[in-house]
Order: C-alpha cells, then structure tokens, then sequence
C-alpha cells in the first residue's frame, strides 16, 4: 500500500495539488487522468521519492519494493540489456555483482568465503538464480530479440531502449510499480503484451496513459486530477468518464430543484412579509431559505480542441497505385516489393512493429525519399497532407505560430489563420510565440492546424497522437472519423485505429506487406496467431 498524506505541492505562488489525501491499494490498477499540466507526471514523482512536497508526505507499507519507470534512455548506456533489466531490483543487482567480483579474486580469503556464503542466501532467497530468465521473458515478451540481450544498451536504437528500460520497471515482482506513459513509443505488440501483464499483476499499479484503450483494459479504478486535488472513481476511464458526467448533471438537477424552492420561498416571503398573521410563516421560510446552499459546479480545467478535416475538392475514384516499391537502408531491405491500390473510401492503418517501414513508405509516397525500385502515382483529383513523425525540420525557424501557418496558407488574412489556431487552442497571445520554443504537443496542433487549412483530401499521418492529451487525441480521434476523404496513418492509440480504419495493412520485417479489409479488432482476431507463429519462426532461423 502506498499513501499521500495532507500532500500540498507548491511551485512559487501557484499551488499544484493542496492537501491530497489518497491511498493505493494491492491487487488494484490505478489510471491517473487529467489535463495537460495538472501534475499527473509530477504526482508519479511525489510517490517515488523522486520530489519532495511543501506539506504532507508520502507512506508506504514498510518492507515493500517500489518500482518506478526511467525516462533517461542514456543512463544505463555502459551497461548490458540483461543488467539494465536486473537493475530494476537495485539489492539483487547489488548482491549478484558483489558476489561475482568475490569469486573473480585471485586471493580468496576465509573472510571472502563467509560473505560469498551469506550472499549465496540472500541471492537464493530473492530468486536469483532465476533473475536472468526472468529478464530475459521480459524482453522477449517486449519484443527485444535474444540476440540483444548482452548488447550494450548505446548500442540499442531509442524504441528499444525504451522497451528495456519498461522491462526494468516490470522486473522481480515489485509490490508497488509506478509507470509514466509506458505506451509510448511501443508497438501494437508489446502494448498487447503490457496489457496482458498487468491484468495478471496482483500488486499496486499506479499508471499515467494518454491511451484510453489501454486504460480501459487495465485499470480498475481511475484517479482524475483536477484543479489540485485528486478524485477516486471506482472502474476504468469509460467508467469514470460516464460517472463524472452522471455526477455533474446530478448536481445541475439538484440545483435546478433548489432554485425552484428558492423561487417559490422568495415569493411567499415577497407576499406576506407585511401581513401579520402570515409573519411567523414568513419568518420560518426566511430561515428555510437562508439554508439552501447550490452546489458549486467547476467547470472541468480539461480543454477540447476542434479538429475539421475539411476538403477543398472531391476525391475521384482514382487515388493511388503503388508498384513493386522496393527500398534497402543501410543494407536492411525495408520494403520489398510493395503493391497495393487505394480506393476513395479507404481509411488506411499502416499497424505493426515494422516502425521504420511504415516512415519509410510516407517518406516517398510524400516525395521526401525516392525508392530503389518500383513507382507510385497519384490520381489527379487528389492533394495530401502530411503529418511527419519526426517534424524537427518544419519548426527550425523563428517564426510566430501565426506567421508559419499563414505561408501555408492560400487566404492570407490574419484572423481567417488565427480561426485554425483558435480552434487548436492557441488564444491572444500564443500566435507570437516563436515555433522554436513550442513544446511537443504545441507543435503537433500546429501541424495539425496545418493539415486543416491545407484542405487536403488525402491524409497522411505517421504517429499523430504523440505528445498529445487525451482531450485533443479525442477530437483528433472524432476530426478522422468524419472526415470524407483517405487516411493513411500509423498510430499507436488503439481505440482510434479501431473506429477510424476500414483497411489494415502490415509490414512484416522482411518488408512484405499483409493488406485485409477489415477493422482492427478483427484483424488481430483472425490473425494474431499466425502473425505470431510467423515471428516466432524468423527468430528461430536467425538463432
């Protein structure tokens, strides 16, 4: 059991939480839910130690182990996967090194051997000797293949470090594991795989997600942030989404009934305040009345953009033809011989672990990459938009906000370029910032402010929903299911490839593409097993 007691956060005069009292049990999932800059993160902190409060503190069962997920992907770069992994329970990690380096020494004393005996016990007593087996079904569960388990981890690309640094959190059984965001950056694949683990996990998980599929899956209770304080409601986010709007229209109801009987208190009093034998009566409704308090309804701090894909032209039956496309980078052959026709209804998933693939295949259906073989070609009726995953060209400029949009811009008027800021949440002062500074979830409104005012009617989008809230991946989520033209996009949010695609395509790691007219959900249904199998058996070739 962890516990914050009175907890009061303050950064300079602005209180971030005031005396949050709150308590994590075992055998329960915990989804915290709010705004962007409520304090999710920072409350994942607080608990771990990691920031110490103004006021009140923080209690955990005595004798349990916390387990807090890294974010620095270059601390454990001199280290190996498997060690990376150990290091999740610091004493075995600390007891296994200290008995090896016992054992390596030349001049091995009696005192040597007494402590190598004591550490043999505590080694034993902690499952050492199956750490690194365990370790190792974390990985391979994670996607991170045997061949790079004693790899360095500077040598592992960022994705997979990120999987190793999740395995590290999940390692030795902690009583209580904390995880900021552990979706991001996984594939399809390790996210199912999460999923499953932590609905079998019997101890205390305490999780910050932006994925409302993957909350709903784990999570059996829900904790919103909101305003500095912290609400627990029973159930996961769909749950806790119906109960705090039963909640409000209760409270609007109980006012509305309460201004009614004001109403009708007030107009007696009006009445008879003067007659005397109806002053006692008056009298009594005075006090009756000086009782009646509303409820205060806050609005929620949650803000909602509104995202409109609207297009300038109708798409005609003719959108793409892809042939034979074929690209090898760095001696990995990345697409093999890629064919495949698009028709106007189409709304594409581009789903799997082959992450470099689908970027790749954007890249020069978007005329930033030529492919080594095969072409494409677009029908004439036709205009794309593209939402890069790496966009760190289009903000390396000191324009404002509103001066970059504009030169995207065929109407040049400044309030029509600021309607599209407007409604992506950028107000009075923002459209000066320069997009230099934007943070990262600035910069993806404002490309997606872009791919609005663009009027595009072929989408393109390579993993949209990072650094986005839960409000805006929800109107993202709501701007693609209405929109009338084609989707191609990548992306990690289950619940929005689920409701949005009609069409899944997959890259598999030899480049060759499986392509199924169906919903996600049925995709994975009918073939998650022989997808697997087939992974299974390439790693069983390569070994």
């Amino acid at each position: 059991m962890i516990a914050a007691n009175n907890v009061t956060l303050r950064l300079g005069k602005k209180a971030l939480f005031e005396d949050v009292n709150i308590k994590f049990t075992e055998g329960n999932c915990y989804g915290i839910i709010g705004a962007n800059g409520a304090g999710k993160s920072t409350f994942l902190k607080i608990l771990s130690g990691e920031l110490e409060t103004t006021k009140g503190d923080v209690t955990i069962t005595p004798g349990q182990r916390l387990s807090f997920l890294k974010q620095d992907h270059f601390q454990y770069d001199s280290f190996t996967v498997l060690d990376t992994v150990i290091m999740g329970n610091a004493h075995l990690y600390e007891v296994m090194k200290e008995k090896e380096a016992i054992y390596a020494k030349e001049d091995f004393t009696d005192e040597d051997g007494i402590r190598a005996s004591e550490l043999e016990g505590e080694f034993a007593e902690m499952n050492g000797w199956e750490a690194e087996a365990d370790a190792e079904s974390l990985l391979n569960g994670l996607g991170i293949p045997t061949e790079l388990h004693y790899e360095t981890m500077a040598n592992l690309k960022g994705s997979e470090k990120v999987k190793v640094l999740l395995a590290q959190a999940l390692f030795g059984n902690p009583d209580i594991l904390l995880l900021d965001e552990p979706t991001n950056h996984l594939d399809m694949d390790a996210i199912n795989w999460l999923e499953e683990f932590l609905i079998n996990f019997d101890n205390t998980v305490i999780v910050v997600s932006h994925d409302r599929y993957f909350l709903n899956k784990v999570c059996t209770q829900t904790a919103d942030v909101d305003y500095g304080k912290i609400q627990l409601y029973a159930g996961n986010y769909d749950f806790w989404y119906e109960s705090s709007q039963l909640l409000i229209r209760q409270m609007k109801e109980a006012n509305r009934k309460k201004e009614e009987k004001i109403k009708e208190l007030q107009e007696f009093i009006s009445r008879f305040s003067a007659n005397a034998s109806k002053s006692k009566q008056a009298t009594s409704r005075k006090r009756a009345l000086e009782k009646i308090q509303l409820d205060e309804i806050k609005p929620s701090s949650r803000k909602y953009p509104y995202i409109d894909f609207r297009p300038n032209r109708e798409i005609g039956n003719d959108v793409l033809a892809v042939e034979n496309l074929t690209k090898t980078i760095d001696g990995e052959l990345v697409l093999d011989h890629l064919t495949f026709t698009l028709n106007r209804e189409d709304k594409v998933a581009f789903v799997g672990g082959n992450e470099r693939a689908k970027t790749v295949l954007f890249q020069i259906l978007t005329g930033e990459m030529e492919p080594d073989e095969g072409t494409y070609k677009w029908g004439v009726t036709t205009t794309q938009a593209y939402f890069p995953q790496d966009s760190t060209r289009e903000f390396d400029s000191d324009l404002t906000i509103a001066d970059w949009l504009t030169q995207y811009s065929e109407i040049k008027d400044a309030t029509y370029v600021r309607g599209f800021l407007g409604r992506m949440l950028f107000a009075g002062e923002d459209g000066v910032k320069k997009v230099r500074i934007l943070s990262g979830g600035e910069k993806v409104r404002c490309l997606l402010s872009k791919m609005m005012i663009s009027g595009a009617n072929v989408l393109i989008l390579d993993e949209p929903t990072n650094h986005l809230d839960m409000e805006s991946i929800t109107a993202l989520n709501n701007g693609l299911k209405k929109f009338p033209g084609v989707l191609l996009f990548a992306c990690r949010d289950h619940q929005l490839v689920e409701t949005t695609a009609n069409r899944i395509m997959e890259i598999m790691p030899g480049g060759q593409l499986i392509d199924k007219i169906t919903t996600y959900d049925e995709y994975l249904a009918s073939d998650e097993m022989a997808r697997k199998r087939a992974v299974y058996s390439m790693v069983e070739t390569d070994n």
